[in-house]
């Protein structure tokens, strides 16, 4: 048995997935098993992966293309270690990242199950490093960013931003227990795990970027109204409990979808999803200025 599980599921990804993989092989823990699951793919996938000469490494294949969730349960059903730590294929780690996390677990003890970390973006212009780091400074909250409950409802209210898919490290048991990830999901499939992680024990948070994910395209805004809608359904009650406390869940996330389509440059549509009372708050405001600029950009650069 492994200490470490790493689940990387991939579509398409020949071209990037060895960088995943070579970045896990890198760990200074090396007690761990890579579990690459091709969902489908009909390029070089299934060679790159089967071209290591390396024990650790596992390829596993669906006959078709699934979705990232069930790429994922595939890998979570057939993992052995311990821990169980998720990589999507075009994202990297850097080589401490599975030691920090685990001392970081060892440090808490009983009631924490799991941790995640912080991720940095490669590729990026000067630009859009310079916009990360506005958003970041502008939009970052005071909310917890590690415990039970408390951070259950500071990510639903979406007070905490985090990349489960290629941060978490969770153990095996405990992602089992809660039955994996919902396949009914393409998008907030990893923050809907997380909550229900956050419902049998608490996650650590290491402050440090130890993961990079790399911009390889957004989902569209219309993909995230369905998928937002299911994901606030599959977690009604909590979202009512938040709402009888006077958390606008509900708006917080219509908000969120404004800000989808105002970075793509629909701007008339983002615009149906505007709560006139959240122009009250001068964050507010700061975000549909900032996406508005986005959605400028977007529509100068011709990506719609």
């Amino acid at each position: 048995m492994p200490e470490v599980s790493v689940v990387i599921p991939a579509y398409e990804r020949g071209d990037m997935v060895g960088r995943a993989i070579d970045s896990a092989l890198a760990q200074t823990v090396d007690d761990i098993e890579v579990v690459v699951v091709d969902d489908g793919s009909e390029d070089d996938t299934e060679a790159v992966v089967t071209a290591y000469d390396d024990e650790r490494v596992r390829y596993l294949a669906h006959e078709t293309n699934r979705g990232v969730s069930a790429a994922r349960n595939t890998g979570l059903a057939t993992a052995t270690g311990e821990y169980v730590a998720f990589l999507d294929s075009d994202d990297e780690w850097l080589p401490n990242k599975l030691e920090r996390q685990l001392s970081t677990l060892a440090e808490r003890g009983e009631g924490w199950v799991g941790v995640y970390c912080d991720v940095a973006t490669g590729g990026l212009s000067a630009l859009d490093r310079l916009a990360a780091v506005v958003s970041d400074r502008v939009f970052r909250s005071g909310a917890p960013r590690e415990g039970g409950r408390e951070l259950a409802e500071a990510l639903l209210s979406m007070q905490v931003f985090m990349g489960p898919g290629s941060t978490l490290l969770v153990e095996r048991d405990v992602l089992n227990a809660t039955g994996g990830f919902d396949e009914g999901l393409s998008l907030f499939e990893d923050w809907d795990l997380v909550l229900r992680v956050l419902a049998v024990g608490k996650l650590a948070y290491v402050d440090e970027a130890l993961a990079v994910t790399h911009f390889t395209g957004n989902a569209s805004a219309s993909a995230c109204v369905v998928n937002d809608r299911r994901f606030l359904e599959r977690n009604a009650d909590l979202v009512a409990d938040l709402e009888s406390r006077g958390v606008p869940v509900e708006r917080i996330h219509r908000m969120g979808l404004v800000g989808h389509f105002l970075a793509e440059g629909q701007f008339e549509e983002g615009v149906k999803y505007l709560d006139a009372a959240t122009l009250v708050r001068p964050k507010n405001l700061a975000r549909v200025a900032f996406w508005s600029v986005l959605g400028v950009r977007a529509l100068l650069r011709g990506d719609r």
